[in-house]
Formats: C-alpha cells, structure tokens, sequence
C-alpha cells in the first residue's frame, strides 16, 4: 500500500542529507514524499526530491536572554500551529523527523494530532531537540548502536538502523582502497559542511615539521573556510608543495574515496561515511558542543580500530607531525584500519530505516 509520509528536516545539511536518502528510498518505493522545513534549509533543499516542500516558523530556544527565549518560544509555537493545518491538509501516514529545532513544530503537531512518528538520531548522544520530542514518538531510529542520554523509556523504543548516506557516498564506497603507488600518501583534510579554523592552524604547520623526504611523499587535498584558503595555500607555497586547496569540495565522498587518510571532524555524517566508504582517520572532536556529541560519534568508531581520536586541545603541530611521520611508513596498518573502518559502515541504513518508517505507518510491531 503506497502512503504519504512528511519528513520533517532543516537548519544544517547533516539533517537534511539523511531526509534527502530516506526520501528517495521512499519514493523508489511508490510513495509520496513531501518536506517540512524551515527557511535556513532551501538553501540546500533544491535538489531534495520531494513531490511538494513546505515552511513552518522555527527557532532555536538556547542562547540569548529571556526576551530571546520568549520570542523563540512564541516562533515554535506559531510554527506547530502551521504544522497542524499541513498535517490536516497532507493527511500523512507518518511524520519523520531528523532533529534540530526546525522538526519540533511538525513532530508536536503530530502528537498533537494523533499521527504516528519517527524520530531519527544520527548522533551517538540524543541531541536536546530530539530529547525534547522523543517521548512522544511512535518510534526512535539511531545512527549508532548506543544512544547516550537516552532513559530506559526511550532506548525502549530505539532501533538502530544508522545513518542514510547519499549516493554519491554509496558509489565512492565501490572504490577499492588506493595503492601506494610511488610512495604516495594521500591526505584528505576536511572540517565539515562549515570547515574547522583549527585544521588551517594545525595542519599546514604540522607539514612544515616533516623531513623534507616525507614532504615530497604527500598529496594534499584541503578544505579551508573561505577566510583561511589564501593563507593555507600560501603555507604551502612556502614550503614548494602543490597542494589543492578550496573552501568546499561538491565531490567530498569521492574525496575520501581517493585518500589513504582522512583529517577530519567527527559530525555524524562524516563519521557514517568514513565507515561506509571505509576509510582511516585522525578525528578531531568539535570541543564546544554542550553535549559533546562529536566525541560520542568518534568513540564509536574508534572502538573498531579504524580511527585516532584526539581532544583538539592536544591537537597541535608537533602531534599532528609525529602522526603523519608514522602515517607515511605504515601502508600496511592504514590498509588494515581501512578494512575496520567498512567493517564497521552500514551502508544500508537508508533502506533499513526506510524498513522501520513503513511499518510504524502500517501499524506494525516494530521489532528490536
């Protein structure tokens, strides 16, 4: 039986990207798809394929004074009544949500109304909007095998499907390992969909510390936010190296695909699609986050072996250099960290969570 679902997504592409797999999934399946988001998000919705995209008011309600909160509070509110008459209107057979504040005004009006939910988690920590929401869902699908911050409630009804990941990620994964071919070591340098300033401090310097033998062997691939590319490429003039540099890569996965290691943050798409395309890493956690969800992310791979994880404050030059001095002379333990890496991917977490979402709509025992 064909249904029609309503994804409820916005804010960042790490929750758009994984609405965007489950959406295609349930199209290629026979059913109607349409978005709910906030404005934030149409910058990268053009391409989502959705039969229809709706807006609702959003905010976030952390930060700032009590006015801020109070007017965030009031956004929310209008945005769940808005919600409400697009429920009644689309007359979904569920609503799925895949966090930040852009999805609580339409997994409210689904409480609200009765409609069977989804809540998809892609980190290894419950984040605070889907925390929120979470004891009112039919059911919660999550990135990693652990959720903390999660009661005994809610872990009650979590199943863990992973993280959607977007074709292009899927056809970079059928790209075999490299081979060292001239003694190369390709080197993917990366901070997410925003960049990281500090991969633009550290990482240019940790170079520089190299024997000049071990320079010569690298190729460099780097993402630096726009403000730091003239300076990152400038480092590496400096020292004769011809190194590609550029604020955003629109073909990252084949990116990864292509390095023997990667440098990287550790957000929970990044994470799902090392493992997926199965590569090795040097995750640098981001430090500020109040839950702290980037380190529980790396911890989980890590646990596999396929990762080196390091607390930004440790991450420095002289760390980085000794790193990549080991990296650059160790072509069989990288292979190997390879193999951990896609042992630990689950590259079908669309179709399985696509699994989950039709059998909560259909009313079905969702089995552990």
């Amino acid at each position: 039986m064909n249904h029609i679902f309503l994804l409820a997504a916005g804010g960042t592409g790490g929750h758009l990207f994984p609405a965007e797999s489950l959406a295609g999934e349930l199209k290629r399946r026979g059913h109607r798809v349409e978005l709910v988001t906030d404005d934030r998000a149409l910058n990268y919705g053009g391409a989502f394929p959705a039969d229809a995209i709706h807006t609702v008011s959003a905010a976030t309600p952390t930060g700032g004074g009590l006015v801020a909160k109070l007017k965030a509070a009031i956004t929310l509110g209008r945005g769940t009544l808005e919600a409400m008459l697009l429920i009644r209107r689309v007359k979904p057979a569920c609503v799925v949500g895949f966090g930040g504040y852009p999805t609580v005004p339409p997994m409210l009006a689904a409480r609200f109304l009765g409609v069977c939910s989804v809540l998809h988690e892609q980190n290894a920590v419950i984040g605070r909007a889907n925390r929120f929401l979470a004891s009112g869902v039919t059911a919660i699908a999550t990135g990693f095998p652990t959720l903390s911050g999660a009661g005994a409630s809610l872990l009650a009804k979590a199943r863990t499907t992973g993280n959607p990941v977007r074709p292009s990620v899927l056809e970079a994964a059928q790209i075999p390992y490299p081979s060292f071919e001239g003694d190369r070591l390709r080197i993917l340098v990366t901070g997410g969909s925003q960049g990281a300033r500090v991969m633009s401090d550290v990482v240019p310097t940790a170079i520089s510390l190299l024997p000049r033998d071990v320079q010569t062997r690298l190729v460099i691939v780097q993402q630096a936010r726009g403000e730091d590319e003239s300076r990152v490429r400038a480092a590496y003039e400096q020292m004769g190296l011809a190194v590609e540099v550029a604020a955003f890569f629109k073909d990252l996965p084949m990116r990864i695909a292509q390095a023997h290691l990667v440098i990287a943050r550790a957000g929970a798409s990044t994470v799902s699609e090392l493992a997926v395309i199965g590569r090795p890493a040097i995750l640098v956690p981001f430090p500020h986050a109040l839950d702290q969800d980037q380190a529980a992310n790396a911890a989980q791979l890590q646990a596999s072996g396929a990762v080196e994880v390091i607390d930004q404050r440790q991450f420095d030059p002289a760390w980085l250099a000794a790193a990549l001095g080991r990296a650059a002379f160790a072509s069989e333990g990288l292979t190997q960290r390879a193999g951990a890496a896609k042992d630990a991917g689950v590259a079908n977490a669309t179709e399985r969570l696509a699994d989950l979402v039709e059998r909560v709509a259909a009313g079905e025992e969702i089995a552990r």
